[in-house]
């Protein structure tokens, strides 16, 4: 697949060496089930339990709608999607894949390579719904100590990521940095919420269901799910109700997707609930915020507008001269 690697302690190259992978400077890591795995023990685990559990849930192929493909598009705007219908080979960094949700739809084009990075054992959840092949590569490794060497890919694409990690900016950059020359950088983020907008149950039992072992969250989510469920499906045909529901209960649902069923309702609950309560970082930026990130950079043609889960933030790197 044309990509290089590069040990993410000292970037120096990568050999395979019985069963890993092992730099010049001694540095192992382990290949298991045939993933190179980069991390171990990571504070995402949470996320890997979460995408082992429900592997299928958000794929287009199961719902039968183009949910995440309509959101893939949106993110990449039309210049974007164009070049990846093309006949053109590219190589495409998806970082934060858990199960697999927008590897299928990079997948659907048939020049694309995807290398699938995450931190979380949800790579196990990816490699099962996408087998790896001469087109798919799936790497466990953290966004700020990539296994890359840097600018070699045509596109960096980020999607429900960046305001999980430690510090958005520094993600950003690390993104960048595997942005070859002429190539683009697509990432979302949770934007800055008005005082008063926010659900204060909802943040109180996040204070306690992230501390939570992984197994009990996901047991907890379920209890929260079947209690405060059929509030939402009787209100589904309530904007009004909706609103007001979504700055009481604790869940997080997916009625804005009313084409879904009800099981598939269900479910998209159970999933969007337990994200959204055992994230254990949550920051939100304005668009200001992350316009001036981009530049700092040294990015080009920027574009940071409302989309995803708050804004979308597009650019490219300059060719060199």
């Amino acid at each position: 697949m044309d990509i290089r690697l590069a040990c993410p302690t000292d970037g120096s190259s990568l050999r395979h060496a019985s069963g890993a992978l092992e730099c010049l400077s001694g540095h192992r890591w382990e290949i298991v089930d045939s993933i190179p795995r980069f991390v171990g023990g990571h504070y995402s685990e949470t996320f890997g339990l979460q995408w082992r559990t429900w592997p299928e849930v958000q794929l287009d192929s199961h719902t039968g709608y183009p949910i995440s493909s309509d959101r893939a598009r949106f993110s990449l705007g039309d210049a974007l999607w164009r070049r990846l219908s093309s006949p053109e080979e590219l190589n495409v960094l998806e970082a934060g894949c858990g199960a697999g949700r927008f590897t299928e739809v990079l997948l659907n084009f048939p020049s694309v390579r995807v290398h699938s990075i995450d931190a979380s054992t949800a790579v196990e959840a990816n490699r099962k719904n996408f087998p790896q092949d001469e087109r798919h590569r799936i790497h466990q490794a953290d966004i700020l100590r990539l296994p890359f060497a840097p600018r070699q890919f045509d596109l960096v694409f980020c999607l429900g990521v960046v305001q999980h990690t430690r510090s958005p900016e520094e993600t950003i950059g690390r993104l960048y940095e595997q942005v070859r020359p002429g190539g683009a950088l697509v990432f979302d983020h949770y934007v800055s919420q008005v005082r008063g907008l926010t659900n204060p149950g909802r943040a109180l039992l996040r204070f306690f269901a992230k501390r939570m072992e992984a197994e009990k969250g996901v047991v907890f989510t379920n209890k929260l799910v079947a209690l405060f469920f059929p509030l939402h499906r009787a209100a589904r045909n309530s904007r009004l109700l909706q609103f007001v529901l979504s700055k009481l209960s604790p869940l997080q649902t997916a009625y804005h997707h009313p084409e879904l069923n009800d099981d598939l309702q269900y479910r998209w609950a159970l999933l969007n609930t337990h994200d959204a309560l055992t994230d254990w970082y949550k920051h939100s930026r304005t668009k200001g915020q992350l316009e001036r990130t981009l530049v700092k950079l040294g990015a080009e043609r920027i574009e940071v507008h409302p989309g995803g889960n708050g804004v979308v933030g597009r650019c490219r790197r300059p060719v060199e001269r």
